[in-house]
C-alpha cells in the first residue's frame, strides 16, 4: 500500500493542520509516512501545500512527482498541481471555491462543498476538516476515533473550544461522501 497525496489551498485554509493530522494518524496505525510542508509568504494569501506519502514500506523521498490524490481547496491550487495527477487517481475539490476544471483526465473527481458545509455548522475555518472527513471516507486510511484523538491532541489549551466544531466538520465531510 502506498498513497501519495498533495494538499493545497490558500494560506490560512488549514493545509498544514490537515496534513499533520493525516501524518500523525497513519503513524499511529503503524504505517510509514513522509511529509513535506511548504509555506512562507503563503500565510499572507499565497498557496500553501503539503506533500504527504503513506506506505506500508520504506519511503525514500518526501517529494511527489505523481500523485494518487489531490485535495484542493481553491482554484489557483488546482491549477498549480493538476498536472501531477497520474491516471486513475483521485481529485478532491472544494466545490465552494472551484467550479470549473479540466475534465479530460482519467480520474475520479469528488466535489465537496467544504466551505459551505463548514459555514453551515458555524465555522468556515473548519472546511479543511470537512475535506478530511470526505477524503478518509473514500480512502479509508484511518478510523475516525484515531483522527479525533490526534485532533484533540493538537487543539489543546486555548484552541480546545474548537474541537467539537472540527469533529462535526469531519463527520459532515464523511456524510457528504456517503450520500454522494
Amino acid at each position: 500500500m502506498s498513497e501519495k497525496v498533495i494538499l493545497a489551498g490558500l494560506g490560512g485554509q488549514g493545509m498544514m493542520l490537515l496534513g499533520r493530522l493525516i501524518a500523525q494518524a497513519v503513524m499511529l496505525e503503524g504505517k510509514n509516512v513522509t511529509f513535506f510542508p511548504s509555506y512562507g509568504t503563503e500565510v499572507r494569501g499565497g498557496t500553501a501545500y503539503y506533500h504527504l506519502t503513506v506506505s506500508d514500506e520504506e519511503i525514500f523521498s518526501p517529494v511527489i512527482e505523481e500523485a494518487d490524490a489531490l485535495i484542493m481547496m481553491n482554484f489557483p491550487s488546482y491549477l498549480k498541481f493538476k498536472d501531477l495527477l497520474k491516471p486513475n487517481s483521485m481529485l478532491f475539490l472544494n466545490s465552494s471555491m472551484i467550479d470549473k476544471i479540466d475534465n479530460e483526465m482519467n480520474i475520479d473527481i469528488f466535489r465537496i462543498p467544504a466551505t459551505k458545509i463548514a459555514n453551515d455548522i458555524g465555522n468556515v475555518v473548519a472546511s479543511n476538516m470537512v475535506m478530511l472527513g470526505a477524503y478518509n471516507e473514500v480512502k479509508n486510511l484511518v478510523s475516525i476515533p484515531i483522527f479525533l484523538s490526534c485532533l484533540k491532541n493538537v487543539l489543546k489549551g486555548r484552541k480546545e473550544p474548537f474541537f467539537e466544531v472540527n469533529k462535526l466538520a469531519i463527520e459532515r465531510g464523511a456524510d457528504f461522501i456517503k450520500n454522494f
